[in-house]
């Protein structure tokens, strides 16, 4: 849940110090778990993808993306429930180790094979530094994980760095789909054990160790693959599944390291889409800040209809002009994303106590970007909206208080059925 955080999303150096090199030849073995079989699909409420907006004329409109129909008129999923399909794996996977008794407080021992476990030490150290580096909030909160959390946590934060700067990073205007299929191969020798380098050696130790699932990880490669040949979106259908590939896939990569609180009610299930919702809330939230930066690229990662919808265009966008239409526009893109994070605090509470205050920060510091885009008069064209050093430290306080509330206390719509 965290590392959808404070990190991933961050500007990326452009001295590429990750070490990213196809070249390299797998090193060691070590033994990660397979993918679970494709579960049946079920439906659920899309409770966040219908809401009133108000058009320029002042004409209410509802954007619905529970369901969706094909030129044939056959309904098809939605990409909520797509979406949905895969929480429900990776909770089942957490479920299936609950059941053989193997807590996930506890971590198979070190092989003591020469030279390896040095390498390995190594290999997670140089994951730490890279995020303090550039996730320093988060980096302090990870310290108050126990050890192998919190090595596990660094791990994956490294993973998702190198990926998301394979498109965005230095040499982003060489990648071609065939690179991003190399990289997806190179994730599947790494989850069977036959890391490329140290740092996929570290993630590869990780998923030998807790119950990571290997789909959350492809799912952000596709993501980036839609960064190579997609720059619109015509829904807010296709933008949640986008930000379910960028950034919602961390958290489900993050809860089975993290873990649930013994004392949570909450279902396995229930925790994960909470820990989805905080991955869309802070893309979301990203995409607001970024929208002028985003258009100097060509991009506009709005939905189209609603744009239409409320008078506005691309060209509207790229004018960079804050007009009413603007604005009413963008406070309904607020609220939507303050209501994934809404939905993402009923679940920070059910994590294992010493994980919570890293989510906590990042929940808070992010929501209050949104906050800094109103007092901007909603100009995300030429204005950047950033939470000041000093707001930064007064919330981590609060943030840890936050983190001491038990789940007992709690009585949200997490509850077990």
């Amino acid at each position: 849940m965290a590392v959808a955080f404070l990190g991933v999303v961050l500007p990326l150096d452009t001295s590429n110090p990750l070490g990213i090199n196809d070249n390299l030849r797998p090193v060691g073995s070590m033994c990660g778990f397979r993918r679970l079989e494709q579960r049946k699909p079920r439906w659920v409420h899309a409770k966040y993808a219908s809401m009133d907006f108000k058009a320029g004329n002042g004409r209410k409109f509802e954007v619905v993306s529970s369901l969706i129909a094909n030129p044939a008129g056959e309904v098809a999923l939605s990409s909520e429930q797509r979406v949905y399909d895969v929480v429900l794996k990776q909770a089942a996977l957490v479920k299936e180790q609950l059941k053989s008794k193997t807590a996930l407080d506890v971590v198979r021992p070190d092989i003591a094979v020469p030279g390896t476990l040095e390498m390995l030490n190594e290999a997670y150290d140089r994951c730490g530094e890279i995020c303090a580096e550039y996730a320093k909030t988060f980096y302090l909160g990870t310290l108050l994980m126990t050890p192998e959390r919190q090595r596990a946590i660094w791990a994956i934060y490294v993973w998702c760095r190198r990926t998301d700067e394979l498109v965005d990073g230095p040499n982003a205007s060489h990648i071609t789909p065939s690179a991003l299929d190399r990289w997806e191969k190179r994730l599947e020798d790494l989850f069977d054990g036959r890391p490329y380098d140290m740092l996929d050696g570290a993630l590869a130790d990780t998923v030998s160790r807790f119950p990571v699932d290997i789909q959350p990880f492809r799912d952000m490669i596709e993501g980036m693959r839609l960064d190579l040949r997609k720059s619109r979106y015509q829904s807010f259908d296709e933008l949640y599944l986008y930000c379910y590939y960028v950034a919602g896939t961390v958290g489900l990569m993050s809860v089975p390291v993290m873990g649930i609180d013994p004392e949570s009610q909450a279902s396995t299930e229930s925790v994960y889409n909470a820990a989805l919702a905080l991955g869309i809330a802070n893309q979301l939230t990203n995409i607001l800040r970024d929208v002028g930066e985003d258009a100097g690229r060509g991009r506009i990662y709005l939905p189209q209809d609603e744009l239409a919808q409320a008078g506005l265009s691309d060209d509207d966008v790229f004018a960079g002009k804050v007009t009413d239409r603007w604005r009413n526009f963008m406070k309904n893109q607020i609220k939507r994303a303050r209501m994934f994070f809404d939905q993402a605090e009923e679940g920070v509470t059910e994590l294992n106590q010493a994980s919570r205050w890293p989510v906590w920060a990042s929940l808070l510091l992010y929501r209050q970007i949104l906050d800094e885009i109103e007092a901007n008069d909603y100009d995300n064209f030429t204005k950047r909206a950033y939470v000041s050093k000093v707001k930064k430290i007064l919330a981590l306080p609060v943030a840890y208080g936050r983190s001491l509330i038990r789940p007992s206390r709690i009585h949200s719509s997490l509850t077990k059925v």
